[in-house]
């Protein structure tokens, strides 16, 4: 099928017309288990009642007004979001991207009124993810991402990821933030220590730097608690959040201290689209049911099961799968085969999941994964795995045939 959108995805030749919690169904009728959650976004699944009763009335009501006037849903939930959090102010935004932007903006801005304009400068950690704009591509630093782009936007030094030390000997006279994923998503599900964690806030007290956390993959309850620098006991002074926040419609925020913020004043940030009535009336239908008594435990119980499975299938399978990595639903399967090519191995299971660097796929279940779910999973990977041990024998025996 020729197609007018720009050929920017290597789409695979399938869609769905609709979906039902973890599942998703293709137009051809077919029944996918849906352990991609569009990149981490659908954390409640599919047409989650609550949600699309949510959706309607809102819709039926008011969709947009500016943020030139008062918006009662923003209002609510940047309120629910700050009880629940380190931070004092909320910025709602529509994506990850745009987080990343707020963030970058206020920190610089935060010098600047500081008396340290020359502090534009943020450290950050390679195979770090922060999105597509300049800036974020910049943040990132990724070559690959970067060709053809240059020249990029100054402002950001990368560090091997978990190296203290080269940290340590980043920090200059210019620098003014450090910002990290507690848990590299795209970066290959690569977990943060909680010691390094400790280490950086540490850092950013002593050389009056500010630490910002990119929870756009690990916030909203995907790795245990509602958010990841929660189970780290280590708080950030600006927190970047998007994907699981509205469930599936465009949705992110950026979260700071009021120090942090101090900058931030009227006039100095702005958007059209973030926060306005509908978004932000479908983030608190998100916070309603992942804040209720018990949902995080259970998705948290989920989580470690899903990771004790994957161990024993690492065990069954040595030759295809090296290491199980991640924190909570948001797991990662290093492999020794390919992983685009055990994505399409899993996707003849009909089960979805993501690819990442370091040859790793992600396991990106919604949180209200059930352990039947769960067991369908497994028994679809071992499928996959068993696909590339068959393969490995085959090649086997002709090379001794040869």
């Amino acid at each position: 099928m020729t197609s007018s959108l720009l050929p920017t995805y290597a789409r695979a030749d399938l869609a769905f017309e609709r979906g039902e919690g973890a599942w998703l169904i293709s137009t051809s009728g077919d029944r996918f288990l849906d352990f991609g959650c569009g990149i981490a976004v659908t954390g409640l699944g599919h047409a989650h009642p609550h949600l699309v009763e949510t959706l309607v009335e809102q819709g039926q009501r008011l969709w947009h007004v500016s943020n030139l006037f008062q918006i009662p849903q923003a209002e609510t939930l940047a309120r629910r979001l700050v009880e629940a959090t380190f931070a004092d102010f909320v910025f709602f935004t529509n994506s990850g991207t745009e987080t990343l932007e707020g963030a970058v903006k206020t920190a610089r801005k935060y010098h600047y009124v500081s008396g340290h304009p020359e502090k534009i400068r943020i450290i950050t950690l390679q195979g770090g993810f922060h999105g597509r704009s300049l800036a974020a591509l910049a943040a990132g630093g990724n070559p690959k991402y970067l060709e053809g782009f240059e020249p990029r936007l100054e402002g950001f030094d990368q560090v091997p990821f978990g190296d203290l030390d080269a940290l340590k000997a980043a920090i200059g006279p210019r620098t003014g933030a450090i910002l990290v994923e507690p848990i590299q998503g795209e970066g290959g599900v690569r977990v943060l220590p909680q010691s390094y964690l400790v280490a950086l806030r540490q850092l950013c007290d002593e050389n009056g730097l500010l630490l910002i956390f990119d929870e756009v993959q690990t916030g909203v309850g995907r790795t245990g608690p509602l958010f990841a620098y929660q189970r780290a006991g280590v708080a950030p002074d600006i927190m970047m959040v998007a994907k699981g926040m509205g469930g599936g419609f465009p949705l992110g925020a950026f979260l700071v201290t009021r120090e942090a913020g101090k900058g931030m004043t009227l006039g100095s940030h702005g958007t059209t689209y973030g926060g306005n009535p509908l978004a932000t009336a479908v983030g608190n239908a998100v916070l309603d049911i992942v804040l209720s008594d018990g949902f995080l435990d259970r998705s948290t119980r989920m989580g470690a099961l899903l990771k004790e499975k994957l161990g024993e299938l690492l065990e069954k399978h040595p030759g295809v799968i090296a290491e199980v990595r991640g924190e909570g639903l948001l797991l990662g399967l290093k492999l020794h085969v390919t992983n685009t090519e055990f994505v399409a191995a899993a996707l003849k299971q009909k089960l979805v999941i993501i690819p990442a660097a370091d040859n790793v796929v992600r396991l990106l279940p919604p949180l209200i994964i059930s352990e039947a779910e769960i067991a369908d999973a497994l028994r679809r990977l071992d499928a996959a795995a068993a696909h590339f041990k068959h393969s490995q024998k085959d090649m086997a025996l002709r090379g001794a045939a040869g």
